[in-house]
């Protein structure tokens, strides 16, 4: 079977060179004209990579982690490399099979509160000839013993020196008297799309595997934090390469595997990469202090949609919208308010809201910014001092069970049914006492707000940038402007304590033309 398939192969290439020689013949085409074509067609031999995977391969290692019995980062995870949502491990994979096999058999011996450990098994690489090692933060969470594992066979005890959640990443150190082979870190912004990559790591356990591909797209965002910019690659990565690096062909990382996106936990040739001008400074931070301290605005932002630029005013769709201003923030003290259009920082254009959280946490701290801002049709300009971000506060719960509300219908504008935001309300809500509105208590299917964002139990604090003083006002205003031409409604909402806009086209019939 084999050797047919290599037959047919040569057969077609031989009658594409016949048919290319012809057409050089009648247009004339020059040699030069060919070299996209099958080497086997110019002459041309395809890369090897052997000189460069021979000398990077010494500074790559096995990161295992003994994991406390608990819920680990990769049962939470739905991108980690090897485990998509609701797929156990592949099979004949050791630990994993027999910590499967033993759950099993103390959930048939009745073992209640009987808890194993696992062991995640990741990749890593040396960044520094003394001893340290990167790897993927989710490797090493709620880890009690590490040990690394190089490509010779020998093996040491890590420590972690620093962990940064954010961005998945963490900064582990062995203790050994010889010097010990390292990477350089590459230029991820000069990496264009197209450019061969090199991802090696663990994948199953197979200790050095060389994979290669080429990057397939640049800042990726995932959902997996705020600070998602990834590189993506179709360089094959599957459980275990976590935490591995991606070289360009200079030897030199410019990436840090982390995830794939896969519909059976194998690689389908969509990896994701932390950028390496992104993780360089992580680690850097992580070496020098043990963590990461950011540039913090103090907003809480969202996606700016064609329905929120509409009703701002604004020509295109940019910026980030903000939705919050934490009191006594750097942004509070400058001025920002709520509603307002963040532009730009620093002359860095914020085309898409995802992007302001990675300038700002790059900005230094203590430093002036110069932040341009969409307000009420004008632009201005604001100069917030930038601080260091805080821990994040604790989300607030939603208690719902009330149904009791008074349904309010005009023609037009159905299917909401409101209510007066009461004390008791406000406490179930979790809704502090500065805020003001009225409480979403259901939604008809056949609203033209069901197939928006809008949930039972959401305060409406405005609409179109206006007070809502009671379910009655609410009604008549969205019956307002559901009569005008524009038809465009904006929303001010209050979920769980947290402030965000929901924007929508609705025609007179009442229908919406467009989600926001």
């Amino acid at each position: 079977m084999l050797a047919l398939a290599f037959y047919v192969s040569r057969s077609a290439i031989s009658a594409t060179a016949v048919l290319l020689v012809l057409a050089v013949i009648e247009t004339g085409c020059a040699p030069a004209d060919l070299q996209f074509l099958a080497p086997s067609v110019t002459g041309r031999a395809l890369p090897s990579f052997a000189s460069v995977v021979q000398g990077v391969m010494p500074t790559v290692v096995n990161v295992s982690a003994i994991q406390r019995a608990s819920k680990t980062a990769a049962d939470q995870a739905e991108l980690r490399p090897g485990r998509a949502k609701g797929q156990s491990a592949p099979r004949g994979v050791p630990p994993s099979a027999l910590d499967e096999f033993l759950r099993r058999f103390f959930e048939q011996q009745g073992g209640k509160g009987v808890a194993l450990p696992t062991t995640a098994v990741g990749s890593g690489f040396i960044v520094d000839p003394s001893g340290y090692v990167v790897t993927d933060d989710h490797v090493v969470e709620n880890a009690d013993k590490i040990m690394i594992t190089f490509q010779d066979g020998g093996q040491y005890p890590a420590r972690v020196i620093g962990r940064d959640a954010l961005t998945d990443l963490a900064l582990l150190k062995i203790d050994t008297e010889r010097s010990l082979p390292h990477v350089q870190w590459g230029d991820s912004d000069a990496a264009r799309v197209g450019d061969w990559v090199l991802a090696i790591g663990n994948p199953f356990g197979l200790d050095n595997t060389v994979s290669s591909g080429i990057i397939s797209a640049r800042g990726r965002d995932i959902h997996a934090g705020p600070y998602d910019d990834f590189l993506q690659i179709d360089a094959a990565i599957n459980r275990g390469n976590s935490g591995g690096p991606t070289f360009d062909l200079n030897g030199n990382v410019i990436g840090i595997n982390t995830a794939i996106y896969s519909p059976n936990g194998g690689s389908v040739g969509i990896g994701f990469a932390i950028p390496a001008n992104l993780a360089r400074r992580v680690v850097e931070q992580l070496k020098a202090h043990g963590k990461v301290a950011r540039g913090w605005l103090g907003v809480q932002i969202q996606q700016v949609t064609p329905e929120i630029a509409e009703s701002f005013g604004l020509s295109k769709v940019e910026g980030a919208l903000v939705a919050g201003v934490a009191a006594d923030g750097p942004a509070a003290r400058a001025g920002f308010a709520q509603g307002d259009i963040i532009l730009s920082v620093n002359g860095h254009e914020i085309s898409r809201m995802r992007e302001l959280p990675l300038v700002v946490a790059e900005t230094a701290i203590g430093e002036t910014a110069v932040v341009r801002v969409w307000r009420r049709n004008t632009e201005t300009t604001l100069q917030p001092v930038i601080g260091e971000m805080p821990q994040g506060p604790e989300s607030l719960e939603i208690r719902q069970g009330e149904h009791e509300g008074q349904r309010l219908e005009r023609p037009g504008v159905v299917g909401l049914k409101l209510a007066p935001l009461t004390q008791q309300r406000r406490q179930r809500l979790g809704v502090s006492r500065k805020v003001n509105g009225v409480v979403v208590m259901a939604i008809d299917e056949d609203s033209p707000f069901a197939d928006l964002d809008l949930l039972p139990g959401d305060v409406i604090e405005e609409i179109n940038q206006r007070p809502v003083t009671s379910p009655e006002d609410a009604i008549n205003r969205l019956q307002e402007f559901a009569a005008t031409e524009r038809g465009t409604v904006m929303m001010l909402i209050n979920r769980r304590g947290t402030d965000h806009y929901l924007a929508a086209s609705i025609d007179k019939s009442g229908q919406n033309r467009r989600n926001g």
